[in-house]
């Protein structure tokens, strides 16, 4: 298929560029590995499933009715299951790389003359003893399997970590006839608080959480952290402990909170994987871009979670921003004013700044690990082998994984990243991956069959 722009992601970003540039008369084809477009954010039930009221689990319904009305009225193509893998620089452009449907193993390509990364971002979690039992799931996990199959993970939940998605996944549950045992967040109201004029926006939003919290009798546990999940073969409950000012547990506070599901997690991470492949610089873990959502590789956008964390609003004004400047570019004109996406995304980010600072993971939470805790699922690493590696010289993640295997399984380090730059005591450093996910070897013979070997 051959398109003016391609937009990969139909999340709140994408759908916000997509949308902009198809109405400044632009081919667009939007590119998306879910079977409906939505992202994580606007995930919906299956249309089989027959949901009287899908509204009931979602934030901002009638924007994502607009954009959904917006989409099936505009020209723009929108290729579901489309699991991107890789975007190729060509002399015309680009070639997107996807593999289709669930077994991902059928190739497909888009070519296109520019292309917006509005790739989102994915959960990260710290590990502690117990993390990988079953009934343990991650906070986004347990939505989204509650907004796409209307399935609860359990029966009574313990919903941790830190960060503002706690508080849809803990009233969402609630909602859903979970009884939800507690919401405990390491951070205190202290440091909201600091943050007060930047999050001013966030009130109404907050006090509708609270109120939902307050209506279902769920406890918050402000300052705490879950220190160990307990079980044979399946989670039977978790200990939970309060925090000093310094982030460390503060001894004879445990208490066991007895469950059977654990939503747990500790922030979003950017996806970064396309960017990189394509030579995009990156500022930290964040595609770097310039005012009007460019990166620096002439013909790239980048808009949403992939250029920082900051929400579904922030993303719908970087995306509708991006498509106005990919537009512009294309038909080689001076970018449209968009002074309300402008602001909007000013604001925006200074909450998001101040969402970031106040939910970072309590500083010492490596010293909770206990040797025999799994740190990599996917290679079966221990705390302990990552300690010995640092033992024999390993001082950042990249050796950790020559010597451990560490971030080699299937995940390739999304899960255990940033777990073991914490053992190692070092910054977080994005993954230089040549594929945003496993490619079978015969879609690569297929790509080139003339470098075969004869």
């Amino acid at each position: 298929m051959r398109t003016d722009l391609a937009v990969i992601g139909a999340g709140p970003a994408g759908l916000a560029a997509a949308l902009a540039a198809s109405a400044r008369g632009v081919r667009v084809t939007l590119v998306d590995a879910a079977p409906a477009p939505g992202g994580q954010f606007y995930r919906q039930p299956a249309a089989g499933l027959g949901a009287a009221r899908p509204e009931a689990l979602h934030h901002r319904w009638r924007t994502w009715e607009r954009l959904r009305d917006g989409l099936a009225a505009c020209d723009a193509d929108v290729l579901t299951e489309h699991h991107v893998w890789c975007v190729e620089r060509t002399p015309e452009g680009f070639t997107v790389h996807a593999l289709l449907g669930p077994a991902q193993e059928q190739p497909a390509e888009v070519r296109a003359r520019a292309v917006v990364l509005a790739t989102g971002g994915y959960e990260q979690v710290l590990p502690f003893p117990g993390w990988t039992l079953p009934g343990v799931v991650t906070a986004g996990g347990a939505q989204a399997v509650l907004k796409g199959a209307l399935v609860v993970p359990g029966r009574r939940a313990v919903v941790a970590g830190t960060g503002p998605l706690l508080l849809p996944v803990a009233t969402g549950l609630a909602a859903a006839g979970v009884e939800v045992a507690a919401l405990v967040e390491s951070a205190g109201p202290g440091r909201l608080a600091r943050h007060g004029p930047a999050l001013a926006g966030k009130l109404p939003e907050g006090a509708g959480y609270a109120a939902r919290l307050l209506r279902h009798r769920v406890p918050v546990l402000t300052r705490h952290t879950v220190v160990r999940a307990h079980g044979d073969d399946r989670l039977t409950g978790v200990t939970v402990a309060a925090l000093d000012t310094d982030g460390r547990v503060r001894p004879g506070t445990e208490r066991q909170l007895p469950c059977d599901t654990l939503a747990v997690g500790h922030g979003m991470l950017p996806h970064t994987d396309l960017a990189e492949s394509l030579g995009c610089r990156l500022d930290g873990l964040t595609v770097a871009v310039d005012p009007e959502q460019r990166t620096d590789v002439p013909g790239v956008w980048a808009a949403g979670e992939a250029t920082g964390i900051g929400g579904a609003a922030l993303a719908l004004a970087e995306g509708h921003i991006a498509g106005c400047s990919a537009a512009a570019h294309l038909h080689g004109t001076a970018p449209g004013p968009a002074p309300a996406a402008l602001k909007a995304r000013t604001k925006l980010r200074r909450s998001a700044a101040a969402l970031d600072s106040a939910y970072a993971p309590p500083a010492h939470w490596p010293e909770q690990i206990t040797d025999d805790t799994v740190v990599c699922r996917c290679e079966e690493v221990t705390a302990g082998a990552v300690r010995e590696s640092l033992d024999l010289g390993a001082g950042d993640e990249r050796t950790v994984k020559l010597l451990t295997r560490a971030g080699m399984g299937w995940c390739q380090g999304r899960m255990c990243g940033t777990a073991i730059a914490g053992l190692a005591g070092c910054e977080p450093t994005p993954a230089k991956r040549p594929f945003a996910r496993p490619v079978p070897l015969g879609v690569l013979a297929r790509q080139h069959p003339q470098e075969g070997l004869s």
